[in-house]
């Protein structure tokens, strides 16, 4: 059972958001807030699997509560999925840096929300490819170093992957970009991530930007 704390300051929403998850037999809504203050309070009273949260709030912003939650440093980060009515590049670069493990937008359907819930939960990052590749095209100048890092723990192949991960590419079109099994790029995201010390694959295409590893 995966155990989710829904914050929204619409209640509306909210009860909406948590008749939808309730009714999956694997999913189970345990607490549900309208502010991001609380939202940090109830996640470390609770110790949900995920938190889905808004980033337009009272008290404390969703940015900032995620950042509480899941940011760099903290001790027992929880997994976040920042689910917002605004589809601005900001919102969605600020949520990743501040440590979100995925982003959707409220006019998602039902079941894109379920899914991205069960992604994150699983470990991996809920960051559709034209998300990706939008952030990038407007953010790519502002996040890229003034010097291109000059060593990196990757190997040129590995290198290849994170480049086409930073570009928005699902593993499938990785595979079929370098002629390589889905398998294989699997095992390639993963040894990235382990050697560069990173979350998801969502982590990958910030660190792959401040680094100045991503394609030019």
């Amino acid at each position: 059972m995966i155990s989710v704390l829904v914050c929204d300051d619409q209640a509306l929403i909210r009860t909406g958001f948590a008749t939808i998850i309730d009714a999956q037999p694997d999913l189970q809504v345990v607490g549900e807030c309208g502010d991001g203050r609380a939202a940090v309070d109830m996640a470390r009273r609770l110790n949900p699997d995920i938190v889905v949260m808004d980033v337009r709030m009272p008290v404390l912003d969703g940015i900032e509560a995620t950042r509480l939650l899941a940011g760099a440093g903290v001790a027992d980060p929880v997994k976040v999925l920042v689910v917002t009515t605004f589809n601005l590049d900001k919102y969605v670069y600020e949520a990743l840096r501040a440590g979100a493990s995925g982003f959707l937008l409220k006019d998602a359907p039902p079941q894109q929300l379920l899914q991205g819930i069960r992604t994150v939960a699983s470990g991996a990052a809920l960051l559709a490819p034209e998300v990706t590749r939008q952030l990038v095209g407007r953010y790519a100048a502002r996040i890229r170093p003034a010097a291109p890092a000059t060593e990196t723990p990757l190997t040129p192949r590995e290198l290849e992957v994170l480049r086409l991960i930073a570009e928005g590419l699902s593993n499938s079109e990785i595979a079929a970009e370098l002629v390589l099994s889905p398998e294989t790029v699997k095992t390639y995201v993963s040894r990235i991530l382990t050697k560069l010390d990173l979350r998801d694959r969502v982590q990958a295409v910030v660190y792959a930007y401040r680094h100045g590893l991503a394609p030019s």
